[in-house]
């Protein structure tokens, strides 16, 4: 019967544990592998193959100054590619490339050991990637073949084939899980991940940006990629309802729209009816923004609000947050705003957009009325055949001359752009503001799902006596914009993600479905931050937890869970002990069954000892020496290592 070893040794592996070794590491690679250059793939995947085929061959081991020059060649390969040895991607793909060395040298336990530890330390480095479900699933299942080989190489004696260890890898994971609960739940958080990423991991995220320019919205639109999620206390509010603020762009060259720099915080949030409050669950974008409804009352923890009612996170936000928002019913605020600010939101540069410039003086003869004006332009963009499209023709020298007065196709930028410049040339302050319109319903969990595709932007004007105010030109030219979402507003041969068009009803189902899984993911796994675990302290009773106290529920919880997981653990070594001991009474039994002494299935072993006695007495005293190790061992209270080799000594040198 195979046993475990007490300590490591030199003892070389056979080619099955080495397979397994194997499997477990490109596993463990393969995520890493489809993120890394080509050559690293290739060269990675080469060494692997080569492994197999020697195991295969029987072939002789690598010479080592073969494997240093590798090493050397791939480090400074990796170097070249990166231009560093640190950061997260070019660390793994160093990472790799030493396992792939280290597994076509594996020769013996120790080493394979050494390399199995290893595996399950890069199997951590693939969440530097991604956090979800599948991910973590993944993940599960390459621990689980990376422990069962880990304890498939401890095995001496005959080979009980790998049921047996996978059998018990998925025990000692189970058995983990009480200490894994204590570990999440207690020990102390800290704020953002649990250690700094360079900024290389941080690339490819996409969202909203701090300018705009004609077209520049257009590939948010072509992405369905969550910007963030929302959970509404009561009830969701109507689409028209749901404009998400973000940046606000006050400065225009002639073409392009941009965010000052600077703009003064301030701590006077507009106050009104109906106060609205919801939770917002946002995805990183490597900026600083935070989006809210218009107009915000509160200010997030680690934020400020500025003058022009943006939030602004300390620090840009580069992993998932999550925030509890207050905005109200306020139509207008800023009506006090000094001469100085004002005259900033009129500035328009010289000899760009002539014919705008007269036109906005031709209407300000017309309408010496600020809000009469901004009627008659609202008309003309409602009755004048302007289209609002995703693919509108490209725009020259007077972008905005060309829109108004020739094309007369454009998205929300277009809008939100020609009629801030008209606003400004008439004397109106006005600025754009961009961020997001509506949100999908997920009836399943009851959020509002907002991708980058429901992306817009929008206008404010500065009236007398009464403020700042949104005017959106886009609902002039395409209510279905704002009331229905963007799907509804555009036209079927406009390119649109799949999924944004609402088509394939029960795809889009399954789809929501799994959203709402995720959703709950981000919020009790990735989202358990200090704040929530604070919550989660308060509700068992402790209000003030401190670090002393959570180090001392700690320190009893994770004692409780090892002495669970060492009593599972006993248990468990009990019955493989009892099983064993139960295989070796089989054989007996089996040696007495070819001798015509077949035991019954209901038969206990001291009437089978009597009855196999009474048919072959020359054996009856073997028989019942060997049935009584049995009883002891099996149903006794201990069993010392002596009475366990008799046992087996008896049962092998027994001939019936």
């Amino acid at each position: 019967m195979a046993s475990l070893p007490t300590t490591l040794s030199a003892r070389p592996l056979g080619h099955r544990e080495l397979i397994w070794l194997a499997a477990g590491f490109l596993l463990a690679s393969v995520p890493h592998l489809s993120r890394m250059p080509m050559w690293i793939s290739v060269l990675v995947v080469a060494i692997a193959g080569a492994r197999l085929v020697q195991l295969r061959m029987h072939g002789t081991r690598p010479r080592k100054w073969l494997l240093v020059l590798i090493a050397v060649g791939a480090t400074a390969g990796i170097l070249l590619q990166y231009r560093t040895l640190f950061g997260r991607d070019a660390g793994v793909s160093l990472l790799v490339v030493m396992l792939a060395l280290k597994l076509l040298e594996t020769r013996n336990q120790r080493d394979g050991i050494l390399l199995g530890f290893l595996g399950c330390f890069l199997l951590v480095t693939n969440f530097l990637h991604s956090q979800t479900i599948p991910t973590a699933a993944y993940m599960l299942g390459c621990a689980w073949l990376l422990v069962a080989s880990l304890i498939g190489m401890q095995y001496t004696g005959p080979w009980p084939g790998w049921r047996q260890p996978v059998r018990r890898a998925g025990v000692l994971i189970l058995q983990g899980v009480p200490l894994m609960l204590v570990l999440f739940l207690l020990f102390p958080r800290i704020q953002g991940p649990l250690w700094g990423l360079p900024q290389d991991a941080y690339a490819g995220l996409t969202g909203l940006s701090d300018n705009m320019s004609p077209g520049s919205l257009n590939n948010l639109i072509l992405s369905d990629a969550i910007a963030f999620r929302a959970a509404f206390r009561s009830g969701i509010p109507a689409p028209k309802d749901l404009y998400w603020r973000g940046p606000v762009l006050w400065d225009y060259d002639g073409r392009t729209w941009t965010a000052p720099r600077i703009i003064q915080n301030t701590s006077d949030l507009p106050a009104g009816d109906s106060p609205i409050e919801y939770t917002v669950t946002l995805e990183p974008h490597n900026k600083r923004w935070l989006f809210a409804l218009e107009f915000p009352g509160v200010r997030p923890p680690r934020s400020v609000a500025t003058r022009d009612m943006q939030l602004l996170s300390f620090t840009p936000v580069r992993t998932r947050i999550r925030y509890d928002m207050v905005s109200s019913a306020a139509g207008a605020y800023g009506a006090d705003d000094d001469r100085a600010l004002l005259m900033r939101s009129l500035r328009l540069p010289a000899d760009t957009n002539p014919r705008t410039a007269a036109f906005a003086q031709e209407l300000r003869r017309k309408f010496p009325d600020d809000r009469n004006l901004v009627a008659e332009v609202l008309t003309r963009f409602r009755n004048q055949n302007f289209v609002y499209t995703l693919s509108p023709p490209l725009l020259g020298e007077h972008p905005v001359d060309e829109f108004l007065f020739e094309t007369r196709r454009g998205f929300c930028e277009h809008y939100a752009s020609a009629f801030t410049v008209l606003m400004r040339a008439a004397g109106i302050p006005a600025r754009v503001v961009t961020g997001y319109l509506g949100g999908e319903v997920n009836p399943v969990g009851e959020y509002i799902l907002v991708r980058q595709a429901d992306a817009h932007a929008w206008t404010e004007i500065w009236l007398a006596n009464i403020g700042w105010v949104r005017v959106d030109p886009t609902a002039a030219v395409s209510p279905a914009r704002v009331e229905r979402g963007i799907a509804s507003a555009l036209p079927r041969s406009d390119p649109l993600p799949m999924f944004v068009r609402g088509d394939f009803a029960l795809l889009q189902q399954m789809r929501l479905t799994w959203d709402s899984v995720t959703y709950t993911w981000n919020q009790w796994v990735l989202g358990y931050t200090p704040d929530r675990q604070r919550r989660f302290l308060s509700q068992l009773g402790f209000s003030a937890a401190t670090w002393q106290t959570l180090t001392f529920m700690l320190m009893v919880c994770t004692g409780i869970a090892l002495l669970i997981g060492a009593v599972l653990a006993l248990r468990d070594l009990r019955r493989a002990h009892l099983d064993a001991i139960k295989a070796v009474y089989d054989r007996f039994c089996r040696k007495l069954a070819r001798r015509g002494i077949q035991r019954g299935s209901a038969e206990g072993p001291r009437d089978f000892a009597q009855r196999a006695g009474r048919q072959r007495p020359e054996i009856a005293g073997a028989v019942a020496e060997i049935t009584r190790l049995y009883i002891a061992l099996r149903y006794g209270a201990e069993s010392r290592p002596e009475q366990v080799k008799a046992f087996k000594n008896r049962v092998r040198g027994f001939d019936a």
